[in-house]
């Protein structure tokens, strides 16, 4: 029987994405990626190299994928806040970019900023929220983008100051809703401010 090497890389790239998501880059264990994918060790340096690459490769199959599944449409502030919107609502119900993100902030940032393929995924992303948001340049694109995946990575892995801050207790449905519709008015507004100005 003839070995399915896609099979094989998607099992070892879904253990990897839980590994790391759960314990990040210096947390994970090769060993465990391995053991839960069912596959031998050798086989991750074999396809994806050393362990920073095996990050890496996760976290680019992670945006690519939610960029596919949020993606931008229309045009204007009301377009801004609705894409907020709908990747608030991606990142609420799966958590792994958020926590991706913010482990590779804490462990490895300075190697990502340097990233060549990780630049031109951000490059087109915000040359995607430009033609959203027609008359912006570059910088202020960037700048709103930013605010935005600031504002919708940190509420699924903050949760605990959200009730510090605001008090309500335990995440419900009309909690999310109620920071789900402040991150979009929020958008909105700031995008109103950078066409105007």
């Amino acid at each position: 029987m003839a070995w399915d090497v896609e099979r094989t890389k998607r099992l070892l790239l879904d253990a990897a994405t839980a590994e790391f998501s759960e314990h990040g880059f210096a947390g994970a264990r090769i060993d465990r990626i391995a053991a839960n994918a069912g596959v031998n060790k050798e086989r991750i340096y074999q396809y994806f190299g050393k362990k920073h690459e095996l990050f890496a490769t996760v976290l680019a199959t992670q945006l690519r994928s939610t960029m596919d599944a949020v993606p931008m449409s229309g045009e204007g502030p009301a377009a801004a806040g609705d894409y907020a919107g709908r990747l608030f609502d991606h990142h609420v119900a799966e958590a792994t970019i958020p926590r991706l993100v913010f482990w590779e902030g804490l462990e490895r940032g300075e190697s990502a900023a340097v990233d060549a393929a990780r630049a031109e995924y951000h490059r087109v992303k915000v040359e995607g929220f430009q033609r959203l948001l027609p008359g912006l340049d570059r910088t202020q694109a960037a700048e709103l983008l930013l605010t935005i995946v600031t504002l919708v990575n940190a509420w699924p892995v903050l949760g605990h100051l959200d009730e510090l801050l605001v008090g309500v207790g335990e995440a419900s449905a009309a909690r999310r809703a109620a920071r789900r519709a402040s991150i979009v008015q929020t958008v909105e507004l700031l995008a109103e401010a950078a066409q105007r100005a």
